[in-house]
């Protein structure tokens, strides 16, 4: 799975996104974009999949209308979607691209639909914010 990591790295770095801490041990990478909104966005090879995944915000006790309108949201994301974490206090951007078949078409999708979705729904999605 190492070449794969490696293919990943490559990808970032043709796409000039800059690698800001990387665990060679656990096959991940943590990345910024910051003219793009993308800040410790964490790329992590999970044999057979990668996960993208970056903390958009903490939440508080959410309301029926912030779950209603975050999977409004999700609707009309490209790639990936709003999620929470474990404790339901988090917000997360969350996708997972297939290993075997990645292209550098897939990865740039991936981050791209992240940072259009902060772009969109950034100032609404604050509102929410704890």
């Amino acid at each position: 799975m190492k070449e794969k990591f490696e293919l990943v790295k490559e990808y970032l770095q043709e796409m000039e996104i800059e690698i800001v801490d990387e665990d060679t041990e656990d096959e991940l990478v943590v990345v910024e974009d910051e003219e793009n909104g993308i800040k410790n966005l964490i790329i992590d090879c999970e044999a057979p999949i990668l996960v993208l995944e970056q903390v958009i915000m903490k939440v508080t006790q959410g309301s029926e209308k912030f779950f209603r309108r975050l999977l409004q949201m999700n609707r009309e994301l490209v790639h990936g979607a709003f999620a929470l974490d474990d404790t339901g206090e988090i917000l997360l951007f969350r996708d997972t691209l297939q290993l075997d078949n990645l292209d550098r078409n897939e990865l740039e999708g991936s981050i791209h639909s992240l940072s259009l979705a902060l772009s969109e729904y950034g100032a609404e999605l604050l509102e929410y914010s704890a």
